[in-house]
């Protein structure tokens, strides 16, 4: 197995990776409502590829995935997602054959090879805001990609996150924490539907732009602020 270079690694490594297996993170996402959100993604910005990445020591785990069948895992030093653990930050590449500096040579490779051209990856954090991966959608062309965008790819990689320590929560609760937590992924998968469904018939009715336009990202994030506050009546 390939170790990451320490140049690749951010300052908090030890303890960011410490908090990532504390809260059960894989197995976590293994859960239906991750898949769901992964399938919404892609379809709010009509693109073919959504992933949620948890990067662990020396490799990228790919648990929720549309559009990458068999893309399970790969080396860290090869994941574009390690880039944004790395800065700590969102990362945005519109045509990665073009000269990226922040990304390691290894994954513009990987990413040639699998015919990827753009990348966009939002943070996702636990509740100490350590990052644990990403929420990522990818193109095989370059692509545009604005800031009201952005705003909405990280308003969801937040509701993800929420997701996550949410169902931690619950399952540190001996006696009603499963119950409750089934209870409360499954009202949210059918949201998560429901909204994936609105997307499809807005796309039908006005037909699909790229930039998304301001509108429609208006009426989503409205919806994707009602699903943050089914989860935040849970306290953490």
């Amino acid at each position: 197995m390939a170790t990451t270079p320490l140049s690749h690694l951010p300052e908090d490594e030890a303890a960011r990776l410490r908090s990532l297996r504390a809260y059960e993170v894989l197995p976590a996402l293994t859960e239906p409502v991750f898949d769901e959100f992964v399938a919404l993604t892609a379809r709010i910005f009509s693109l073919p590829i959504s992933l949620i990445s948890v990067v662990e020591e020396d490799d990228v785990y790919y648990p929720a995935n549309v559009g990458m069948p068999g893309n399970d895992q790969q080396p860290r030093a090869e994941a574009i997602c390690s880039t944004a653990i790395a800065l700590s930050r969102a990362v945005v590449y519109h045509d990665l054959a073009l000269e990226q500096p922040h990304i390691p040579s290894e994954a513009l490779q990987a990413a040639e090879a699998n015919n990827l051209r753009f990348y966009a990856g939002a943070l996702l954090r636990l509740p100490d805001q350590r990052p644990l991966g990403t929420l990522c959608i990818i193109d095989r062309a370059p692509r545009t990609f604005t800031p009201d965008e952005q705003h909405i790819l990280e308003l969801l990689a937040a509701l993800v996150s929420r997701t996550i320590a949410v169902r931690h929560l619950c399952r540190q609760q001996p006696e009603t924490g499963e119950a409750e937590w089934a209870r409360l992924s499954a009202e949210l998968l059918e949201e998560v539907q429901a909204l994936n469904a609105l997307v499809r018939y807005l796309f039908a009715r006005h037909g699909t732009q790229v930039p998304v336009p301001a509108d429609f990202l208006t009426q989503v994030e409205s919806r994707i602020r009602d699903l943050r506050a089914l989860l935040d009546a849970f306290r953490i």
